[in-house]
């Protein structure tokens, strides 16, 4: 039986247990690919380690995560065939995650990214068109990524200007309001979308062969944008785990709102536990950690609580 055999076996037993894969299927397919280029069939402690070695680029949140589905998998095969050996301990890679802080955006690099996505190579039109729009949307919600691309044409409504977010995070749905301008731009796009394809799209943002794309397809895009603008060095291979990231856009909008606050005068307290909603957050709690991972936000809070004391004070 070859190891691709015995993945398709693994991958079915966890999924009847109610597991659903997705990221961890891409990842294992990964280092069965190199196992399978390696000319090897049956997994060592050494073949991991040299998989891992190739991720050097990657952070080390990702190294982590990736050793663990390995491990977990190399476990299971040790259990079936003792040949395979045992893979390296618990702990063999850190699994201290820190969060990476956000980039955050200017208004002309946003400006440039949907500029540069508009031209991307597509035989109809639809790739540039479909990632234009995507960005944007993401630019001025804070959407998540995978949020947007799980959107169907019935989840928005344009006349009340409203997205129906109904794959949030952990299963959360959410009303989105947008701005009427961006309810006109998305009307616009499905019109267009909808006289390429020649037919009405149940998803609301459609790839080239008018499916739904995946988040790999957004972010390798994304990528390409980005280093047809400067923002990104050019590897033979696209780091996609470096930053600027797509999902810097969803925080580019965080830290800008936040900002906003701050200047106008407005009680942050309060907002917070709105854009918590707004953003699909768990708890405020996420949602604070802008204040700690952006300086300029410190800075305006620290400011903020001066003034106040001041002002008490004075009183």
């Amino acid at each position: 039986m070859t190891l691709r055999t015995e993945l398709d076996r693994y991958l079915h037993l966890r999924r009847m247990f109610g597991a659903k894969l997705k990221s961890d299927e891409l990842r294992l397919r990964s280092f069965v690919t190199f196992m399978d280029q390696a000319g090897k069939t049956f997994v060592t402690r050494e073949l991991i380690v040299e998989w891992m070695n190739g991720l050097r680029h990657a952070s080390s949140g990702t190294k982590a995560s990736r050793f663990s589905e390995v491990r977990q998998f190399a476990l299971w095969l040790r259990g079936m065939d003792d040949r395979h050996e045992d893979p390296p301990p618990r702990g063999f890679v850190p699994s201290h995650v820190t969060r990476p802080a956000p980039y955050i955006y200017s208004d002309a690099e946003i400006a440039a990214i949907i500029r540069a996505a508009r031209d991307l190579p597509s035989i109809f039109g639809m790739r540039g068109l479909t990632c234009a729009i995507l960005y944007g949307l993401v630019a001025v919600t804070g959407l998540r990524i995978a949020e947007a691309l799980a959107l169907d044409t019935a989840d928005f409504d344009v006349e009340r200007q409203m997205l129906h977010i109904r794959n949030g995070k952990n299963g959360k749905e959410r009303i989105l309001p947008i701005d009427p301008d961006v309810a006109v731009r998305l009307a616009q796009y499905c019109i267009e979308r909808d006289r390429l394809l020649e037919r009405r799209s149940e998803p609301l943002f459609v790839n080239c062969k008018g499916e739904r794309p995946n988040y790999c397809w957004a972010r390798a895009n994304f990528v390409r944008v980005c280093q047809s603008i400067g923002l990104r060095g050019t590897w033979t291979r696209p780091l996609t785990g470096s930053s600027p990231r797509i999902h810097d856009l969803r925080h580019t909008f965080a830290v800008r709102t936040i900002i906003k606050w701050y200047r106008e005068g407005n009680d942050a307290a309060r907002e917070m536990h709105k854009l918590t909603t707004y953003l699909g957050h768990e708890g405020p709690r996420d949602t604070y950690w802008y204040l700690q991972a952006v300086p300029e936000l410190l800075e305006l809070a620290s400011a903020r609580v001066s003034s106040g004391l001041a002002s008490e004070e004075s009183q």
